[in-house]
């Protein structure tokens, strides 16, 4: 029971939250039946997570759990007394129903994926390591920014990480541990992202039909596409099996059901050397990457570009009065709140930042087309972006160094360079379209399928109503902006560090998006396709399930394939696997977490990346002298920021020349010494005497083996 004890710990303190915010919810939302209750909880979070950062980067509040608990406080009285309000109370009517379902909704989300990830809660492989020391450092932080776990020398992590201080806020407020609360993070995330689909897309039917029975369905079938479907790569089901290196298509190796040939990630990896992951995969390998932290904040980011555009076509089309002509302050301050969430999205996830500005200019380009007021707008959000990013990019320095150009001819070649504008010699990597199909057809089929439906409407002469128009507006908005971030990086990529996979993360990143807002436009199609008389009805709602079923049945493979058979008592602590695997470590790491106070700078072993390599450092969220060595090169722009390191490293461990020793330890301000399996294995030559006349044994293992040095204080 004691996974389900502490999951009700998390959740009661998720619940208040969300209570608190909640009036503040239902003034924005006010034209949502539910009144955009599910949007509290994360409107709580992002709020509570900004006002703590901006406390901690101007040294104005430390970040501990005090300082939060008087954050709500103030913010709880300040609200009361200026509005003169109470919470809102629930009363046994509609809306309370709503309510219920909606958090019964979220209390099934949270619980099911809690469970899921107890049958396998291991903070490890893939990213995790990297995931859970970027938390780690931000709990051991009095301000900000937080320190880099990888590179020691009081040097910030150069990365996105306000998502992560987000996960770090619960923990820190929930008093939960941390090995346990990446787990109920996840869990959140998904969570949230359930209710809040659910809500977007059921309100988006609501406003056009009035029916709640058709919202409620509306609702689920959409959170289902966009939380747990995964793409028609299913379809590989059917086949023979392929190597991931060499994919072909499927047509050519069709055979009967063959699901012991299909491998979940390949949907994932699908065309060589790229990324195109999704929701779903991301919540069965349960790395807490930017790209996830971002699920709810980009939600309620589609959700306010909704409400925004809803009014605002409705007003351009029943207003005679001039003043409609001018920038009202709906506008000036949606376009603040743009610019504020756009800058959210810059600080837990860089791609997201520039998608959501880009979305946001074609809405505003849709209802005013190229006039004045498209320009003060468009001003208004990237002024409020720049000012919002302004003290996260302050202490960031960029690891962008460019924009490809994907087969590039030969006489750009030439030029090397434009402006931004790389043009790479052998940096061709063209897309077939059945590969691209394979990938996004659902979406597109979707897409076909309402242009079918909008067609038989204007055959039949019907006059739909200025809310309905302006519906149709921005889900057909929504298509079109997806499959332009699908066709970007066929022609252009973000440069970054790694040579044959250079289109990998711009794919990755754009792709991630277009799935989540083409996964919206495409349930409300369905919604639509059952609005039509019985014969058209019958046909496009065949076509459309047909194409479903592919994306419906991903997760039966996913979830089974990296968890088993769902039998086990659930366990949160991700840090329990090193009881068996690295057990001296587990006792180091346990050690240092309960004595160790601040962030001194530690040594262990260093190794690549995606390895059990740093892990001391990873599950402490103390500073060594260099960790993983790939990410660093990506994130400092040089090979040599940890290359240049690694040779002291290993004459730490290995030299037998005191002298050189004291004078490393003194270069890198180390305080205490990691003497395990990982740094035995590895310093063939590790010389270990000279670290008990250095420093004080302060810790040793059960097994013996492992051991923590102190450095003595000269």
């Amino acid at each position: 029971m004691d996974w389900i004890i502490t999951t009700l710990n998390w959740y009661v303190v998720l619940f208040a939250l969300g209570i608190i915010v909640f009036p503040l919810t239902r003034t924005f939302f006010h034209q949502f039946f539910d009144r955009g209750y599910p949007f509290a909880k994360t409107i709580a979070i992002l709020a509570l997570s900004y006002i703590v950062f901006i406390l901690g980067i101007y040294k104005l509040l430390p970040f501990t759990q005090t300082s939060l608990v008087l954050i709500i406080t103030f913010f709880v009285v300040g609200y009361i007394y200026f509005k003169r309000a109470r919470l809102p109370r629930l009363i046994l009517n509609n809306d309370f129903f709503i309510f219920l379902f909606e958090e019964l909704l979220f209390i099934a989300s949270l619980f099911f994926l809690a469970y899921i990830r107890g049958q396998e809660p291991s903070i490890r492989g893939l990213e995790k390591f990297m995931d859970y020391g970027f938390m780690k450092s931000i709990l051991r932080s009095r301000f900000f920014p937080p320190l880099d776990m990888w590179f020691s020398g009081n040097n910030p992590i150069n990365y996105y990480y306000f998502g992560h201080l987000t996960g770090a806020v619960l923990i820190k407020l929930t008093d939960i541990p941390s090995a346990m609360g990446y787990n109920l993070i996840l869990a959140t995330i998904f969570a949230q992202s359930i209710t809040m689909v659910f809500s977007l897309v059921g309100n988006i039917i609501y406003l056009f039909y009035k029916s709640l029975r058709h919202a409620i369905f509306g609702g689920l079938l959409g959170t289902l596409i966009v939380n747990l479907a995964g793409n028609l790569h299913t379809v590989y089901l059917f086949t023979s099996g392929y190597s991931p290196d060499k994919p072909i298509p499927f047509w050519q190796i069709l055979s009967k059901y063959n699901p012991t040939k299909y491998w979940y990630p390949n949907a994932t990896r699908f065309i060589p050397f790229t990324i195109h992951e999704f929701p779903s995969y991301s919540y069965v390998v349960a790395d807490l990457h930017g790209h996830v932290f971002d699920i709810p904040f980009v939600l309620l980011t589609i959700s306010v570009l909704f409400l925004m555009f809803i009014k605002q076509s409705q007003d351009r089309k029943i207003s005679n009065f001039p003043t409609f002509l001018r920038v009202n302050k709906f506008l000036i301050s949606n376009s603040i709140l743009l610019g504020f969430l756009a800058a959210i999205h810059y600080m837990t996830n860089a791609f997201d930042g520039p998608i959501y500005i880009l979305l946001a200019g074609l809405l505003f380009l849709a209802l005013f087309g190229f006039s004045r007021k498209l320009f003060i707008l468009g001003g208004v959000m990237i002024l409020s972006f720049l000012l919002f990013s302004f003290p996260f990019s302050s202490h960031f320095s960029p690891f962008v160094s460019g924009i490809g150009v994907n087969c590039s001819p030969d006489f750009l070649v030439a030029m090397v360079k434009v402006g931004p504008f790389l043009f790479e010699k052998g940096n061709c990597q063209p897309d077939p379209l059945w590969m691209l199909f394979v990938l996004w057809g659902f979406f597109w089929v979707s897409f076909l399928l309402f242009f079918i439906v909008k067609y038989i409407q204007q055959k039949r002469k019907e006059h739909p109503t200025p809310l309905h128009t302006a519906i149709d507006d921005f889900i057909f908005i929504c298509f079109v902006f997806g499959t332009i971030l699908i066709f970007i990086p066929e022609f252009f990529y973000i440069k970054d560090i790694y040579p044959a996979h250079f289109r990998a993360n711009t794919m990755f990143k754009l792709g991630y998006q277009a799935f989540m807002i083409m996964g919206i436009a495409s349930t409300y199609t369905f919604f639509r396709i059952t609005l039509l008389t019985r014969l058209p009805r019958f046909i496009l709602s065949c076509i459309f399930l047909f194409f479903f079923s592919f994306i419906f049945i991903y997760p039966f493979y996913s979830f089974p394939s990296y968890y088993g058979a769902l039998k086990k008592t659930p366990e949160l602590n991700g840090i329990k696997w090193m009881e068996t695997t690295f057990a001296e470590d587990k006792e180091i790491v346990d050690f240092m977490n309960d004595k160790v106070t601040g962030q001194p700078t530690i040594l262990e072993a260093q190794g690549d990346s995606y390895t059990d390599f740093a892990r001391i450092s990873a599950n402490t969220g103390l500073p060594t002298v260099a960790g993983w060595w790939v990410h660093e090169w990506l994130w400092r722009g040089s090979a040599n920021v940890v290359g240049n390191r690694i040779p002291d490293i290993v004459a730490l461990y290995e030299s037998k020349d005191v002298d050189k020793t004291v004078e490393l330890i003194s270069k890198y301000n180390i305080k205490y010494i990691v003497v395990s399996r990982m740094e035995r294995d590895k310093y063939k030559n590790l010389f270990e005497e000279k670290f008990m006349k250095l420093a004080d044994k302060i810790f040793t293992s059960s097994s013996g083996f492992g051991a923590l040095y102190q450095v003595k204080n000269k």
